[in-house]
C-alpha cells in the first residue's frame, strides 16, 4: 500500500468520526418513549406530519372505527382514514403475517423522510406501535417523527395494575381515565378488586342487597368505620358513603378496555374479606349473625349457591378468561369452632382448615372451568392444595410465585417490596398518609420478575406482574392518582422491556417528560423533580466500636425482616424510611435482646439504636429499652433505662433513638428493647451504635 492509498484511508475515516461522510446509520439522542423498545435502529431525518397526512390499512371497518375512537383528542386524531395510499405522506398500517412479526403483541415501525410503516400480526400491535407514534409525537415538537426503525414486542405476556374500589370507591370516568394511561404505556391488564369487606361494588341482580346495603358505609372515612363498628346502612341513609356500578357501567367499561387492548379480570374475593356480604347476608356465615365473621361458611350448601350464581352474572358481564377469586388472608377462625364446618371437614377428610380453604377453592375452579373459564387467586390458594389449572398472584413475596411454577402453575408476580403501589414513595414527612412501606420509583423498576433459582421451563411459567393500588388511604381521585404515577410506569418498563436494555438513569430522565405530560392531560402524578430521596443516614457506613463485631441473639429475627441476616445490627448500614428496605431488622411479637462482644475491654461513651412506628402495619417502638455493659459477659451494669414517650394510637410515622451517655468501661453491651406487647405487633431496628 502507499503512502497516498495510506493518506486517503486516514482522511476518509476521519471524515466519517467528523460526520462529514456517512456510510452506516447515525446515532441520535435516544427515543423517548416508555417502555422502551426491544430495538431502536436510528436514521437520518424525521417525517412530518401535514394536512395531507393520511391513514392506510386494510383493518375490518370496525377496528378502523375502534381506532378511531381511541386517537379521538390525540395528535393523530385528526388524520382521516383513506380506502387507498396516494403519494408517500401517509401512514401505512399493515395487518401483516405471523412469519413477519411473530409476536402476537409485537410490531415494525419504519418511520422515513415519505412516510411512515407500521406493521403487525395482530391489532394489538398495530395498537401499541400507534402508541409509540403518539408518544414520539407527544415527547417532541407535536409534528415530527424521528426516522427510525423500530422491532419491539414484549417481553411478559401479563403487564398489569390492579385497583382496589372497595375501600374507596371510583366512579366509571375515573376507571376510563386509568385505563386511557395504561394503554398508552402498552399495559393490558386491569385487576378489578370489586369486593372486599369494606364495600360491595357490582350489581347482582340475583342478590339486590349488596349494592342497597353493602355498597354503603355510615361513616366518611374509612378508618372512621373501622374504628366505629365496621357497620353498613342503606342507601337512602343520609349518612351513606359509598356507590357501586350497575352492570351497564361494567359492560361499557369492559368495551372501553377492550377497544385499547386491555382484558379486565374482576376480582370477587372469597372466602375471606367478605364481612360486607356476611352483614347483608348472614345465613352464609358460620355464626348466622351479622357483623361476627369475615370468612364465609364452607360447612352450608348456601355458601356455594351464593357463590355459583354471582359468579354466573359475573361471567355474563367479563369476557375474562381468567375470574380472580382472593383467596387471601382468611382467618380461618370461625371454621375451627363451627359444626357444619367440621361435618364438612369429616365427610371429605380434609386434615385442618387450610385443607377446607383448598376444598372450596378447588370446588369453585371446578364451577368455574365448566363454564369456560378459570382461576386467578392470590398466592395464600396454594395452602391445602394447589390445582393444576390455578394461576397464582405472588404478593407476599416471591415465594408462591416460585412454588407455583415448580408445580407447574402459571404464576403473576407482585410482590409488596416492589409492586404495592399504597407505599410511601418518598420521604413519609413529605407525603400523604400511606398504609406503610417505602417504595420509589427506583426500587419498582429495579424490580426482576424471573428469579435466578427457577429452570427455563420455571421461568417461562411467569407469565408477567401487576402494580397493586389498594386504597385505605385514597379518599380522592387525585390521591390514588398520586399513588399510581409514575411508580406503574416503571412495572411497564419492566414487563415490556428486556432485561438487557433496561437503564436507570435513562428511565429516570423519560419519567419525569412522561410525568409532565400525565399532567398536561389532567392526571395528578407525584412530582418527580422534586423528590426528596432516601433517608440521610442511610447512604452512609456507620463507623463506631461495633462495627462487624460478633453479636448475639436471645430472641430469632423475623426471616421476612432480616435484614443482613445475623450481623445487620452491626453491618454498619442505617435504615431508610421505611422497614421494607432490608436495612431494618424486625421482630414479630417479641423483644429485642441482643449483645454485642467487642473483643476486648473498651472505654464507651455513647450506646443507641433508632427505632420506628407506623400504627398502620402494627409497626411499634419499644415500651423500654434497657441498656447494660459487662466486662466479662456474667456481670452486667444497667447503664440506662429509656422509657417510650410516643403513644401506640399516633397515625402518623415516628422515629425515636433510645439510646445512653456516659462514661464506661465494656466489652459486651447488652441491649434490650421491650415489646409494648399488642398481639400482632412489630419492632424495627436497624443498627446498634457504640461509641
Amino acid at each position: 500500500m502507499t503512502k497516498h492509498h495510506r493518506f486517503l484511508i486516514t482522511l476518509f475515516a476521519g471524515l466519517l468520526l467528523l460526520g462529514g461522510i456517512s456510510c452506516s446509520t447515525p446515532q441520535k439522542a435516544e427515543v423517548d418513549l416508555i417502555p422502551m423498545p426491544r430495538s431502536v435502529e436510528y436514521h437520518r431525518g424525521a417525517f412530518t406530519l401535514s394536512p395531507e397526512t393520511k391513514f392506510y390499512t386494510q383493518l375490518p371497518t370496525e377496528g378502523k372505527e375502534a381506532l378511531a375512537r381511541c386517537l379521538e383528542g390525540t395528535l393523530l386524531g385528526s388524520v382521516p382514514f383513506a380506502d387507498e395510499a396516494t403519494g408517500n405522506n401517509g401512514i401505512s398500517l399493515n395487518l401483516c403475517d405471523s412469519t413477519v412479526v411473530p409476536e402476537a403483541e409485537g410490531y415494525r415501525l419504519e418511520i422515513g423522510k415519505k412516510g411512515v410503516t407500521l406493521s403487525a400480526s395482530t391489532e394489538a400491535g398495530l395498537f401499541y406501535g400507534i402508541q409509540t407514534l403518539l408518544q414520539l409525537l407527544n415527547n417532541g415538537d407535536g409534528k415530527t417523527l424521528p426516522a427510525v426503525t423500530i422491532d419491539d414486542a414484549p417481553r411478559f405476556p401479563y403487564r398489569g395494575m390492579h385497583l382496589d374500589v372497595s375501600r374507596h370507591f371510583a366512579d366509571k370516568e375515573f376507571v376510563k381515565k386509568q385505563l386511557d394511561a395504561l394503554a398508552y404505556f402498552k399495559m393490558n391488564r386491569f385487576h378489578w378488586h370489586l369486593t372486599d369487606g369494606a364495600g360491595w361494588r357490582i350489581e347482582i341482580k340475583k342478590y339486590p342487597r349488596l349494592t342497597a346495603f353493602a355498597a354503603w358505609r355510615p361513616f366518611e372515612k374509612l378508618n372512621d368505620w373501622w374504628t366505629g363498628g365496621r357497620t353498613f346502612c342503606d342507601q337512602n341513609d343520609p349518612r351513606a358513603v359509598g356507590g357501586y356500578y350497575t352492570q351497564d357501567d361494567i359492560r361499557e367499561v369492559v368495551a372501553y378496555a377492550a377497544e385499547r387492548h386491555i382484558t379486565i379480570i374482576p376480582e370477587i374475593e372469597m372466602p375471606g374479606h367478605s364481612e360486607e356480604v356476611l352483614a347483608t347476608y348472614p345465613e352464609l356465615s358460620c355464626s348466622g349473625k351479622p357483623y361476627v365473621d369475615a370468612d364465609y361458611c364452607i360447612g352450608t350448601e348456601k355458601t356455594f349457591e351464593f357463590l355459583e350464581n354471582v359468579l354466573l352474572e359475573v361471567i355474563d358481564l367479563f369476557p375474562s378468561e381468567y375470574i380472580h377469586i382472593g383467596g387471601d388472608e382468611a382467618s380461618k377462625n370461625g371454621w375451627r369452632k363451627c359444626p357444619r364446618c367440621q361435618k364438612r371437614m369429616a365427610d371429605e377428610h380434609l386434615a385442618s382448615v387450610e385443607e377446607l380453604q383448598s376444598y372450596m377453592i378447588h370446588r369453585i375452579e371446578r364451577f368455574l372451568n365448566e363454564h369456560g373459564r378459570k382461576i386467578i387467586g392470590w398466592d395464600e390458594i396454594i395452602e391445602g392444595g394447589l390445582t393444576p389449572g390455578a394461576t397464582v398472584m405472588s404478593w407476599r413475596g416471591e415465594e408462591g410465585a416460585i412454588h407455583a411454577v415448580k408445580a407447574g402453575n402459571p404464576a403473576i408476580m407482585t410482590p409488596g417490596k416492589y409492586c404495592y403501589l399504597d407505599a410511601y414513595q418518598d420521604a413519609p414527612s413529605t407525603q400523604p398518609m400511606a398504609i406503610g412501606g417505602y417504595l420509589t420509583l427506583e426500587k419498582a423498576y429495579s424490580f426482576e420478575p424471573v428469579p435466578d433459582s427457577l429452570t427455563t421451563g420455571e421461568a417461562a411459567l411467569i407469565q408477567g406482574l401487576q402494580g397493586n393500588v389498594w386504597t385505605e388511604y385514597m379518599t380522592t381521585p387525585e390521591h390514588t392518582e398520586y399513588m399510581i404515577y409514575p411508580r406503574i410506569l416503571a412495572l411497564a418498563e419492566v414487563g415490556w422491556t428486556p432485561a438487557e436494555r433496561k437503564d436507570w438513569k435513562s428511565f429516570h430522565t423519560r419519567a419525569l417528560h412522561a410525568v409532565q405530560y400525565l399532567q398536561e392531560k389532567g392526571y395528578n402524578p407525584f412530582p418527580l423533580d422534586k423528590e426528596v430521596g432516601d433517608k440521610p443516614e442511610s447512604m452512609r457506613t456507620e463507623e463506631n466500636l461495633a462495627l462487624n463485631k460478633s453479636v448475639t441473639h436471645l430472641y430469632p429475627y423475623s426471616k421476612q425482616y432480616a435484614g443482613e441476616g445475623d450481623q445487620a445490627l452491626v453491618d454498619g448500614v442505617r435504615g431508610g424510611w421505611m422497614y421494607n428496605d432490608d436495612r431494618w431488622q424486625g421482630f414479630l411479637n417479641s423483644d429485642i435482646d441482643v449483645t454485642i462482644d467487642l473483643d476486648s475491654i473498651t472505654d464507651i461513651k455513647q450506646v443507641y439504636a433508632e427505632f420506628l412506628q407506623l400504627k398502620g402495619p402494627y409497626v411499634w417502638l419499644p415500651k423500654q429499652v434497657i441498656i447494660s455493659a459487662s466486662t466479662d459477659g456474667k456481670e452486667y451494669t444497667t447503664l440506662a433505662t429509656v422509657d417510650n414517650d410516643i403513644s401506640p394510637e399516633v397515625e402518623t410515622l415516628q422515629f425515636k433513638t433510645f439510646g445512653w451517655e456516659g462514661n464506661a468501661k465494656a466489652r459486651y453491651v447488652r441491649y434490650q428493647a421491650l415489646s409494648n406487647g399488642i398481639e400482632g405487633g412489630w419492632l424495627f431496628t436497624d443498627e446498634i451504635i457504640i461509641r
